[in-house]
């Protein structure tokens, strides 16, 4: 959620049948968003097989993703408020809908991975005006029930998502292999645009006074670019000189982005937001558990389909236990656990995780290739529930002492930072997996798999920094 909510200007809200529908709308987006991230980690040894490239084309088809959709979250809050967010979620919703079908249509993987960068783009610009849209146009005394559902709704897409993916490459309709994930996409990217053209309020509380910092939000893209690309090309080209040059560079873009935020009179960034200890130390925790979360979920999917053979839809439903203990300790964690333990709920929750994750190398390096499905299911429950068990508390540390003003941005940095964290991961342990897996598929995955392990277990320390309680 990127937009400031709590300090919306409050308009009249819609009545309660015409709101109802705009969050049919909004879900049918955060459902397209959520789901199109899953498939595509699943289906990522199939486009490999099909487009042809090296590892570095299967880093690359799921970093543009998610970097360029944490790039777009950055700013997309504030051009909610200059353009108007009915404007920017149906602009959203057309883009991400033609840039799944140009998904779907590439003919190679240079085209793939350019219209996966649309996607992340477009995405970007239209999930945070949902909830922005969401918060204007139910009543205040009906907005909690309206939000109930998402949790619930978000879980179970969490369960599906690896089984659809799964499906539809089993499928294979008319032929259609891996391109099946992404043209699923346009016939309900068509019918959320129809419907949100006709149900979504056109004014809703924008804030015109808002101003974007051009400069520093090219600064911030600039250096984002400079370090993902030397992190997924580099070791497919032996590391050439120009790759730390990249990485040096990306240093300075961050330098002056930093500088310039403290100079501009609108900045990308609340300057105040660094002040607070929950927020830095929590957004540092988050980097390294989405960084460890994203490279297992890929180091997995190459596992168990490169390594062992299996199909699509088998790997799906291999994941189920994951997904399954991620939606049943994020439900709860929001319903008990999160205001009764507190800090203690974060350490519980990423030990639960490292438990998880050496269980998983411990049933790799023991199984190898007599790995299944059974043997795999305790530990990916495992590390699914310690996931769950983290995300809403963490969430409420890192913006829990946030003002009015700064929650807007605040949550923008924090989507942004799980998205880029996600990309860097993929990068980095991608390239370690890659580096060994010419030797042992099983013994790179058990390296990233403990490395993984080792992330979460710096985290864990960092939780020590964080007051007893989140701030109400």
């Amino acid at each position: 959620m990127t937009t400031e909510l709590s300090s919306l200007p409050r308009i009249a809200p819609l009545p309660l049948g015409r709101a109802w529908l705009v969050l049919v709308v909004v879900v049918l987006a955060e459902l397209m968003d959520l789901v199109d991230t899953s498939v595509a980690n699943l289906a990522g040894p199939s486009i490999r097989a099909d487009l042809g490239g090296g590892p570095m084309t299967l880093q690359w088809v799921l970093s543009a993703y998610t970097a360029a959709f944490a790039l777009g979250l950055v700013t997309s809050g504030r051009l909610g408020d200059l353009l108007g967010r009915r404007r920017l979620f149906l602009l959203g919703m057309a883009g991400f809908t033609l840039a799944s079908l140009a998904c779907g249509l590439a003919p190679g993987a240079g085209f793939l991975i350019a219209a996966r960068v649309g996607q992340g783009l477009f995405g970007s610009v239209l999930i945070p005006q949902g909830m922005a849209l969401v918060k204007v146009v139910f009543p205040p005394e009906h907005l909690r029930k309206a939000l109930m559902p998402m949790g619930p709704v978000m879980g179970l897409a969490t369960v599906a998502g690896p089984i659809l993916a799964g499906w539809l490459l089993h499928l294979d309709l008319f032929g259609s292999q891996w391109r099946a994930i992404f043209l699923i996409n346009v016939p309900f990217g068509v019918l959320a645009g129809v419907l949100g053209w006709g149900v979504l309020p056109r004014h809703s509380g924008e804030d015109r006074g808002t101003r974007l910092d051009l400069l520093g939000v090219g600064l911030l893209t600039a250096g984002s670019a400079l370090l993902i690309v030397p992190l997924i090309q580099g070791r497919d080209l032996g590391w050439p000189a120009w790759t730390f040059v990249l990485i040096a560079a990306a240093v300075v873009a961050f330098g002056l982005f930093g500088w310039s935020e403290r100079r501009s009179g609108h900045p990308v960034i609340t300057p105040s937001l660094f002040g607070k200890r929950g927020f830095v130390v929590g957004l540092l925790i988050v980097g390294g558990f989405y960084a460890s979360l994203s490279a297992f979920v890929l180091v997995l999917n190459l596992l168990l389909q490169s390594g062992l053979g299996w199909t699509p839809l088998h790997a799906g439903f291999a994941l189920v236990p994951w997904a399954v203990g991620t939606a049943v300790a994020t439900l709860a964690s929001g319903a008990v656990l999160a205001e009764k333990l507190g800090r203690t709920g974060l350490h519980l929750g990423l030990a639960v995780t490292v438990v998880g994750l050496l269980a998983l190398w411990w049933s790799t390096a023991h199984w190898g290739d007599a790995l299944t499905a059974a043997n795999l299911a305790p530990a990916l429950f495992v590390t699914g529930a310690g996931s769950g068990l983290l995300f809403i508390p963490l969430f409420d540390f890192i913006l829990g002492d946030a003002t009015p003003a700064e929650a807007g941005p605040g949550a923008g940095v924090l989507n942004a930072a799980q998205q880029f964290a996600g990309a860097l991961g993929v990068a980095a342990l991608g390239t370690v997996f890659f580096a060994r897996a010419g030797e042992s598929v099983f013994t790179a995955a058990e390296l990233v798999f403990g490395l993984c392990a080792g992330v979460c277990v710096l985290a864990l320390a960092l939780v020590g920094l964080l007051p007893k309680h989140a701030a109400r």
